[in-house]
């Protein structure tokens, strides 16, 4: 750090003697330090601080009003992580007083009478030990701001690849692309009001558009066929929420831990019909459960080659009447307390051209 530099940095000296501010003020003004701010009354060093912003405080201890320990406490209770380093002036050279005064937080002692050289030399070296502290801080919040910011690319980057990848098994069911922003959003929405974190929430909004994923593993006789499936078709339909489970195995990081929990039983019921392993209540988890609940109210508002859209009475109706047989009874009911939001995000992701 130059000594151009250093000189434009501020001072705080605080001490109830005017004849040592004038001195203190003459030292340091002979050697170009050109910012200094002098304080006799020690209640006004919080708000000298808070303006001034000093690289360092040079502080008496014995003061009226407030000691040098009672501006120490005030200035740590700040909590500021560029606290500057406080020297303490004092005519006590007794070891109890300044290990008492290190202990409130003081770097360094500069005795009474001052000695010229001693006084700028200790300045001068924690100026710089104040600046190069500064340095390191801003260089640090430098790398949290650019870590911050990749890391948020990265997420949204993370989020379009699973939405697509969701989108290539949902083409070959001849769903739209639109079906699982839809799911994804309403599956966030149902998580955050039955009390998930925003973390979580947003790792549920992440890993649910792959929750059939696995479709791509079957057959395209049985995947296009326009019409009803036959019994030995639909067993094999049926492989696809294992067949998902395995395709996002390999990986646990949270994100592919809930995207196989969610493929693999996205299709259990409440009751213990649903495949493929008949799991029952709370047995089946609460991913698996919220990703149902969305992903059948949006299949059945939506159009489909085979069907019309149901309308959103007729799907609601749908979902009550299977109120603890295909879905979590807690789960319908703030459904049901959502719906206005549900809605609100079919209108958002609506089809180009599809009626709302």
């Amino acid at each position: 750090m130059s000594t151009e530099s250093l000189n434009r940095e501020c001072i705080l000296i605080v001490d109830d003697e005017p004849a040592n501010l004038k001195l203190l003020d003459k030292m340091l003004r002979s050697q170009g330090y050109q910012s200094l701010v002098l304080a006799d009354d020690p209640r006004l060093v919080v708000d000298l601080y808070r303006i001034t912003q000093p690289a360092l405080i040079l502080l008496d201890i014995n003061m009226p009003h407030l000691d040098g320990y009672q501006v120490m406490e005030q200035l740590k209770a700040l909590n500021d992580p560029l606290l500057p380093p406080i020297v303490i002036l004092t005519a006590q050279h007794g070891k109890e007083h300044l290990l008492q005064a290190l202990a409130a937080g003081a770097r360094d002692f500069i005795g009474k009478p001052f000695d010229r050289n001693e006084l700028l030399m200790r300045v001068r070296n924690l100026l710089d030990a104040q600046m190069a502290h500064r340095l390191m801080y801003d260089q640090k919040t430098v790398l949290e701001d650019m870590v911050q910011a990749r890391t948020e690319e990265l997420r949204r980057t993370r989020l379009q690849i699973v939405q697509r990848l969701g989108m290539a098994a949902e083409y070959r069911d001849e769903e739209t692309g639109n079906h699982i922003l839809r799911m994804s959003h309403s599956c966030a929405l149902l998580a955050g009001a039955v009390g998930w974190s925003e973390a979580d929430c947003d790792l549920i909004l992440n890993a649910s558009p792959m929750h059939d994923i696995g479709k791509i593993g079957i057959p395209d006789a049985i995947m296009l066929k326009p019409g009803k499936f036959e019994p030995h078709e639909w067993e094999i339909m049926k492989t696809h929420a294992a067949i998902g489970e395995k395709l996002l195995g390999g990986d646990d990081s949270d994100l592919m831990r809930m995207a196989r929990e969610i493929a693999l039983t996205h299709h259990e019921k409440w009751d213990g019909s649903g495949y493929p392993n008949g799991m029952a209540g709370t047995a089946i988890p609460q991913a698996g459960r919220i990703a149902a609940l969305a992903d059948v109210f949006d299949a059945l508002t939506s159009m489909r080659p085979y069907k019309q859209a149901w309308t959103v009475e007729a799907a609601v109706e749908l979902i009550k009447d299977n109120n603890g047989k295909h879905f979590d009874p807690d789960l319908v009911e703030v459904f049901l307390q959502e719906l206005p939001g549900i809605v609100a995000i079919r209108e958002r992701f609506a089809e180009p051209g599809s009626p709302m």
